[in-house]
């Protein structure tokens, strides 16, 4: 079921917003592109132990941001029992994401204003918050909506700033100790934060480093790689999740996960 936005907010909205620079067809190529990209692969795996590790009482989940539907298809099929929801300021995301998800809730809604009050045991937002201006804002929603905590995953280090973040609206890349600050500051305690996507990263950053300004450039060219290539550096991730599995909590890398808790037992300090 997908629920929407007044037709006129929605409009009004989606214009601001593609005058910042956004692309609503990119919504086709990550649909075609994640399920065999080794980055979303990894990323779901992630969120998939932390939902488990950290929150095992969960009964619901909300995902703020959930584009195509890739990130709750693979929590369907590893935790069947929670219920899902997905929210998506774009009606073309919700589209492809009904096509994997013909039965979950889907809403169309404003990350900023959410119409609800601790609904959902769990909710997280999968680099996401880094689009919006008004982050801070997010994740006091998120501190109002939650029973039990929230979920993050952000882009990371403000020097690999690239081109590829400008075309991809990014407002900011993170550094641990903002996003810190920021999730504490709207009320929540941090018991978890790591980098990943470490072991690439100077790869990566001689990659962010060579991209240029160019009329023709394509923001989805790093997730279109041959299929050894991309086979590889899945193999490369996993070797990461084996250490973040086991609480190691990696210092560097491209993106960071955090997970925090509404109730001040927190159990491990971030």
């Amino acid at each position: 079921m997908t629920k929407s936005l007044s037709t006129s907010t929605s409009k009004v909205i989606e214009s601001v917003l593609e005058k910042d620079g956004f692309k609503k067809e990119f919504f086709r190529d990550l649909y075609d592109l994640e399920k065999d990209n080794f980055w979303f692969r990894n990323r779901n795996k992630l969120i998939i132990w932390a939902l488990k590790k950290f929150f095992p009482q969960a009964k619901n989940f909300l995902e703020i941001g959930c584009g195509t539907g890739f990130v709750l298809t693979g929590i369907n099929t590893a935790i069947a029992h929670l219920e899902l929801c997905g929210s998506e300021l774009f009606a073309e995301g919700l589209s492809f994401a009904q096509k994997r998800l013909p039965n979950a809730n889907l809403i169309e809604l404003d990350a900023r204003n959410l119409p609800f009050s601790e609904a959902f045991d769990v909710i997280g937002a999968f680099d996401v918050i880094e689009h919006i201006e008004e982050d801070e804002l997010v994740l006091q929603q998120m501190f109002k909506g939650c029973r039990q905590g929230i979920i993050l995953t952000v882009p990371q280090h403000r020097w690999l700033w690239s081109h590829l973040d400008d075309v991809s609206c990014h407002k900011r890349r993170y550094t641990r100790d903002e996003l810190v600050k920021k999730v504490e500051a709207a009320g929540f305690t941090v018991t978890f934060a790591t980098s990943f996507v470490s072991l690439l990263l100077p790869i990566m950053f001689v990659s962010r480093s060579r991209k240029k300004a160019a009329e023709n450039f394509d923001p989805t060219a790093e997730l279109k790689l041959p299929i050894l290539i991309n086979r590889v550096l899945e193999r490369i991730l996993q070797l990461e999740h084996i250490a973040i599995c086991n609480s190691f909590k990696l210092p560097a890398g491209g993106s960071l996960l955090l997970i925090a808790v509404k109730s001040a037992q927190s159990g491990e300090a971030q």
